[in-house]
C-alpha cells in the first residue's frame, strides 16, 4: 500500500482543529491538492485518523482566506488559481507593501533593521538548500519585518486578513528555484533604500519586485489548464 503523506504533517502538540487546518492548508499551497480538486470530509478524516467535526472546521476557514471555494451540489473544492483572482490579489498586495515600505523608511529602528538583516540571510540560506518551503517562509518573514517596521497596526490587520491569499501566490513564484536567486538580489536593494530612508527608491523596488512576482505566476498559469474563476 503507498505510503499517505498528508498524516505526515500532524502536529501532536497543537490542538486537534489547528493540526488539521494546518495540514490542509499546506497540502494546498504546496500543490499535493490540485487546484479545483474535491474535498471530502470523510475521506479526509479517516486519511487524518480524526472525526468529521475538525475537517469540517478547517474546511470553513480554508474559505474564508480564499483557499477552497463551495460549489453548489458539489461541495467544496480547492479554489483554482485564476488570471483574475491574481490579478485582484496582486493590485491590492502591490498598493499595500508600497505604502509599507514608504512608513518603514520613516519609522525603522535599530532592531527592525538587525530582523530584517537576519530574516534576509535565512532567506538566502534556504535558496541555497533548495527549500522551498523555508524560500516560502522566510519571504513571508521579510515582507513582514518591512510592515512591522512600517508601525501602523491598522495596515497590520489588513495584512493579516490577506495572508493565506498572499502565501498561496507566494509559493507559486518560488517553484521555479533558479528564479529565487533574482529574489534574493530584489529583497538586498529594497533593504538597502529602506535603511538609507530612500522613500523613492523602496516604492520604485516594491513595486518591481511584487510586478515580477506576478509575472512569474502568470507564465505558470499559461501553462495549466484554465480553470473557472473564482
Amino acid at each position: 500500500m503507498e505510503h499517505d503523506h498528508l498524516a505526515d504533517g500532524m502536529n501532536e502538540y497543537l490542538p486537534l482543529r489547528d493540526v488539521v487546518f494546518k495540514t490542509l492548508r499546506r497540502a494546498i499551497v504546496t500543490g499535493e491538492f490540485a487546484p479545483g480538486e474535491r474535498l471530502m470530509e470523510i475521506t479526509l478524516a479517516n486519511r487524518l485518523g480524526v472525526s468529521r467535526t475538525p475537517v469540517r472546521e478547517a474546511i470553513r476557514k480554508l474559505e474564508l482566506e480564499g483557499l477552497v471555494t463551495m460549489i453548489p451540489r458539489k461541495g467544496a473544492q480547492v479554489a483554482r488559481i485564476t488570471e483574475r483572482s491574481l490579478r485582484e490579489v496582486i493590485e491590492v498586495r502591490s498598493v499595500l507593501e508600497e505604502f509599507a515600505a514608504s512608513l518603514a523608511c520613516q519609522r525603522m529602528d535599530e532592531n527592525d533593521m538587525r530582523e530584517m538583516k537576519e530574516i534576509h540571510e535565512q532567506f538566502i540560506r534556504a535558496v541555497k538548500a533548495h527549500d522551498i518551503m523555508k524560500i516560502v517562509d522566510s519571504d513571508e518573514k521579510f515582507h513582514d519585518a518591512i510592515f512591522k517596521a512600517a508601525k501602523n497596526d491598522r495596515l497590520l490587520s489588513i495584512i493579516a486578513n490577506l495572508r493565506e491569499q498572499f502565501y498561496r501566490y507566494r509559493l507559486e513564484y518560488v517553484r521555479d528555484i533558479e528564479d529565487c536567486s533574482q529574489l534574493t538580489g530584489e529583497h538586498q536593494q529594497l533593504m538597502s533604500a529602506i535603511f538609507r530612508h530612500d522613500e523613492e527608491t523602496a516604492r520604485r523596488m516594491m513595486k518591481t519586485h511584487i510586478g515580477n512576482q506576478q509575472e512569474r505566476v502568470l507564465e505558470q498559469l499559461s501553462d495549466q489548464p484554465v480553470g473557472e474563476d473564482i
